[in-house]
């Protein structure tokens, strides 16, 4: 039995890092040190900051050790597991700010401190390929309960009391839409786990199925108990290959363990599961177009009622839940509602997982209690903007959301106080944004990806955001009206009463939320020619100031457009300086090579 485990992060940030190379180059040096015998290198799933990546934890000692490269190894090995010295230059620490002392342990450290991990609770800790590691953590004790010890209406009772809501977007009680089906009458029922995560930024869900497939497995042959339904399917993008592979893995073992396939542990409950591969279609995150591609057909929204809690695949009565929220269903059934219920706020009950990014410290996963702050998300646990800039505002729920500003900072987090601040959940993106962020692009980059991923069955998504994409990179451009702004308001108000599905009515947020908070800017963009944050390229010049140049010519070497060149007339004698450089602002492409190149701060954005 090896006394030590070395876990190593092979979810896709890490992988993409080659964190693979370091699984081989352990296994390859450990030998030398005749440590094989009492070492034990597990591939495991996303530790959460991603930021740190690739992460390398040693257990039982609780050490984790960020940025590991390959030529990292043998040091670790001779020093930590084969000497017992920690290496202190990759070891992961914190400040305690009151005492000023280190924080060595990792639960401590602010990152994980206020975190509580219900759908997290296996990645970073077990092997995803492996399912005798997640039986060693209780896994599928939860189907042995629900199948041998509960009826389905009282397995459906359980998820009522427990007030989970799903965690996709619109937050709809999880427990009202399985007795929805239930109390269908039907031959054939099924159940639908929608995997096709598409907001930008986000990665929650890939990064559970990465790091713990089984309880997935495990929460859809429960939801198939509790509905009558006996087959279900995993709809998950094909940009997902890890998680794919692992799923794959997760079906055939559970399978062959009997927790899958016919008489599931004897009890006469017969259920099977399948993957089908979608092709990164945003819109087939929408439920009915996920039905539609799952049959085979175009991915495209239909028309509601009939919801397919009464007619879905095939004409059948269906579930379909997100990732996260079947994440949390087998930990209820085993630990009951009233601990579940015990966990967050009145309204939106247990935690909710946020994939923070953008101009943030610490990017990364973060699984928080519902009614946790903004203000501690972004600052305690994120670490704040870096460089010292100055937070300007926080886009959730993708494109699907809104911006948040500093006044709701201290906001406490759940499905209603986000929707009366002007956002939303959403499935639980998190883009921080800082003072060099230009809102009115922001507005516009989600846009862009709206447009780019509507279906383009009905005409008010179809029509309607490529008329306000097209108003705002006029706007951008530095041609708008104050009429723009008008029209823009209109075209957001017809789209989202007229607009088929739920990812066009909510399209429109975005730009909504960002005129409420950021009207200013969208005027200055107007009226003065000006983007404040000197980000939109038609809008902007770049100087080089003359009393700061020493005329070294650098920034003439790195200009891509040959737009640099000496001021010939004039020679300043004085201090032995150079003839300065100027910007032809007609060749321009204002790429920003000259400041990156520039070492004396010579040159800047007006």
């Amino acid at each position: 039995m090896e006394r030590i485990n070395v876990m190593v992060c092979a979810g896709t940030g890490c992988t993409s890092s080659n964190s693979a190379g370091l699984v081989e180059k352990f296994n390859e040096l450990l030998p030398k040190y005749e440590l094989e015998k009492e070492v034990k290198v597990i591939k495991t799933g996303c530790f959460g900051l991603c930021q740190k990546g690739p992460i390398v934890a040693v257990y039982p000692d609780k050490v984790f050790y960020s940025h590991v490269k390959v030529d990292d190894v043998e040091r670790i090995i001779s020093e930590h597991l084969y000497k017992g010295r920690v290496v202190k230059e990759l070891e992961i620490t914190d400040i305690d700010e009151a005492t000023k002392e280190k924080i060595v342990d990792i639960d401590k450290i602010k990152f994980y401190a206020k975190q509580k991990r219900i759908a997290l609770r296996n990645c970073g800790v077990i092997n995803p390929e492996d399912i005798m590691e997640y039986i060693a953590k209780d896994g599928y004790m939860a189907l042995g309960k629900a199948l041998t010890e509960m009826t389905p209406q009282q397995v459906i009772d359980e998820i009522l009391k427990s007030g989970l809501r799903g965690r996709g977007g619109a937050g709809f009680p999880t427990g009202k839409k399985w007795q929805f089906a239930a109390d269908q009458k039907s031959d054939e029922k099924y159940v639908i786990c929608n995997a096709d995560e598409g907001d930008p930024g986000a990665f929650m869900d890939r990064s559970i199925l990465e790091g713990d497939p089984h309880a997935i497995v495990e929460a859809l042959a429960i939801a198939g108990y509790a509905i009558g339904a006996n087959h279900g399917y995993i709809y998950i993008r094909a940009e997902y290959p890890i998680a794919v592979e692992r799923l794959n893995i997760a079906i055939k073992q559970a399978t062959e363990n009997g927790l899958l396939g016919k008489n599931i542990l004897g009890t006469g409950f017969d259920f099977e599961l399948e993957l089908r591969l979608g092709a990164g279609a945003f819109v087939c995150g929408e439920e009915t177009a996920l039905i539609q591609s799952i049959e085979g057909k175009r991915g495209m929204p239909v028309t509601k009622p009939p919801f397919p809690a009464v007619s879905g695949v095939w004409g059948k009565p269906t579930i379909i839940n997100n990732v996260e929220t079947l994440a949390n269903v087998a930990q209820i059934i085993l630990k009951g509602a009233d601990w579940f219920s015990s966990i967050g706020t009145e309204r939106s009950k247990g935690t909710k997982v946020f994939a923070l990014g953008g101009k943030i410290t610490n990017t990364g996963l973060v699984e928080i209690p519902m009614g946790t702050t903004l203000r501690e998300i972004i600052y305690e646990i994120g670490g704040g903007c870096p460089n010292n800039k100055n937070f300007k505002a926080v886009q959730t729920g993708g494109p699907s959301g809104g911006c948040l500003t500093e006044k709701e900072l201290d906001t406490p987090i759940d499905f209603d106080n986000l929707v009366e601040a002007g956002s939303m959940m959403g499935s639980g993106g998190m883009i921080v944004l800082d003072e060099d962020n230009c809102m009115v692009d922001v507005a516009r980059f989600y846009m862009d990806f709206i447009v780019d991923e509507s279906c383009g069955k009905c005409s008010p998504c179809r029509i309607g955001t490529k008329r306000m994409l097209e108003i705002l990179t006029k706007i951008c451009d530095g041609k708008g009206t104050m009429e723009d702004l008008d029209e823009l308001e209109s075209l957001a108000a017809n789209i989202k009463s007229n607009a088929l599905c739920g990812l066009g009515q909510t399209a429109p947020n975005p730009v909504l939320s960002t005129l409420a908070h950021f009207r200013d800017e969208y005027i200055a963009h107007i009226v003065d020619k000006k983007c404040p944050a000197h980000v939109c390229k038609n809008l902007m010049q770049y100087v080089i100031d003359k009393d700061k140049c020493f005329g070294c010519g650098m920034c003439a070497k790195g200009c891509p457009a040959d737009a640099i060149s000496k001021i010939v007339p004039e020679y300043i004698a004085e201090g032995k300086k150079l003839p300065a450089m100027v910007i032809d602002q007609n060749k321009c492409i204002k790429c920003g090579a000259c400041i990156a190149t520039c070492k004396f701060n010579a040159i800047s954005k007006e």
